[in-house]
């Protein structure tokens, strides 16, 4: 049977794959994609999306317990764990539902099934009916990442979870243990501390949320105790015992060793990259720790075949990935588009407080020798936060003293997520402090901060 001939083949349709298919759709490529499971990929099936859902419920419990102190009543406030995750389930597939729409409307050819790459230019497809053969000229890798899982911490989906069973929990646990303080297990954390789940956090690294700034870790810890979770830094979980209901955690810190017992355990310590079983090696694609190695324009080195997204490493997110594809969707109908530049790429973490930050940490900046200016302003400044009742938090500002370059920014408190875009695109114009300091921001918004925080780092900030 001959080969169906396309311009482009995209393996996967998560948010990088199914971007890159629409852009070079956009651009009169005839294209296919290869999906083995849902459109979407895990961000909008199994990450990013269901999880927001889950935490809205929380916040929204959250605020029903504080309705007192809005001059509301709310008497018997409870929660259905199975309502929280149907609707979790139901946001995710109205949006995977979209993409299937959206590959309609670009002219998208869908074939569902599993790839490999049996020579350059060819991809096979073993779907339900049999093997389909395809060919293009370019072939783009988007296969995305998995849960790391680690040796004997492995998960059951009983005692121990990933996060895929932490997104449609068979129970409420009584006693969680979550291994990693990175965005997922800390949004995880969240979520079930809020609903009542008795939570432990244990992170190797010497603070939560290690890739955040110092200020913004310390913060978050401060706000995770005294909603009454309990942190453990500099810990490693060496191993799990498993018996009919609950899990015997063997702790270790400082060289000393304690067990813990807890009803459920999830794992949360990273991700490995999908490139086993397509065929990369025979064709020449270096790997490196699972993660396919590529250029700036994300070009393998194998002519023709690319890698965005997870599959080509960090930072691990859904907004890399989609720019990705649009970059090489472009590259290859015969444009010139820039290379992403890893610094301008937010990072998001929609725990309670939420957490959200772009480019250098102050360390970072210091480390790569620059002479920092530092600005924060903090939320009790402001009015907007006060009527909102969400009065903790700040916003963090680095600059280069000698250009007035923006170097980072890092937020914690209520909607960071919604303002950090703000920085992003400052960063991208290659603002200054001179720049920001003459934008009017509107009153009364919480994006006022952000103008206080850079007003701060040249000592004139109005309101603190």
């Amino acid at each position: 049977m001959a080969a169906k001939s396309f311009d482009m083949i995209v393996a996967g349709s998560g948010p990088g794959g199914y971007v890159a298919a629409i852009r070079a759709a956009q651009l009169g490529l005839n294209v296919a994609i290869v999906e083995r499971e849902n459109l979407g990929g895990i961000c909008l099936n199994w990450g990013c999306i269901p999880t927001k859902a889950l935490l809205r419920s929380a916040e929204v419990f959250h605020l029903m317990h504080r309705a007192k102190e809005f001059g509301l009543k709310a008497d018997g406030i409870g929660y259905d764990l199975d309502a929280v995750v149907a609707r979790s389930r139901g946001v995710a597939k109205q949006l995977s539902g979209g993409i299937g729409h959206l590959m309609k409307k670009n002219k998208i050819t869908v074939v569902m099934g599993t790839a490999t790459l049996p020579a350059k230019g060819r991809v096979q497809v073993k779907t339900d009916k049999g093997t389909e053969e395809l060919e293009a000229k370019t072939i783009i890798l988007a296969t995305g990442a998995r849960a790391r899982e680690l040796p004997g911490l492995e998960a059951d989906g009983d005692l121990v979870w990933t996060y895929r069973h932490a997104l449609q929990p068979k129970r409420m646990p009584k006693k969680l243990l979550v291994i990693g303080s990175g965005a997922i297990g800390i949004e995880f954390a969240s979520f079930f501390n809020t609903l009542g789940a008795d939570t432990t956090v244990v992170e190797v690294m010497d603070r939560v949320l290690p890739v955040e700034d110092a200020e913004v870790s310390a913060f978050a810890k401060k706000a995770f105790v005294k909603q009454g979770m309990k942190i453990l830094e500099k810990s490693t979980v060496k191993k799990l015992d498993r018996s009919p209901g609950k899990v015997t955690a063997h702790i270790e810190a400082g060289g000393k060793t304690e067990t813990m017992e807890f009803d459920t355990v999830i794992s949360a310590v990273g991700i490995v990259g999908n490139v086993e079983g397509l065929g990369l090696e025979a064709l020449g694609v270096k790997i490196d720790r699972t993660h396919v190695v590529t250029d700036e324009f994300c070009r393998t080195g194998v002519e023709g075949l690319y890698a965005i997204g997870d599959i080509a490493g960090a930072p691990w997110l859904a907004h890399k990935a989609s720019h990705e594809g649009v970059m090489v969707a472009e590259l290859v109908a015969g444009g010139h588009p820039h290379p992403i530049k890893p610094g301008s790429i937010a990072g998001c973490t929609y725990c309670h407080p939420q957490v959200a930050s772009v480019g250098m940490t102050e360390a970072k900046a210091k480390e790569a020798g620059f002479e920092v200016k530092v600005g924060r302003f903090p939320f009790i400044g402001n009015g907007k936060a006060i009527a909102l009742g969400e009065a903790e938090g700040f916003i963090k500002t680095v600059f280069d003293a000698k250009t007035g370059e923006l170097l980072g920014a890092h937020m914690i408190g209520a909607e960071v997520t919604e303002l950090i875009q703000g920085y992003v695109i400052g960063r991208t114009l290659e603002t200054t402090e001179a720049e920001l300091m003459e934008t009017v921001f509107p009153h009364p918004t919480l994006s006022e901060m952000m103008h206080e925080s850079v007003l701060d780092a040249y000592g004139r900030a109005l309101h603190f």
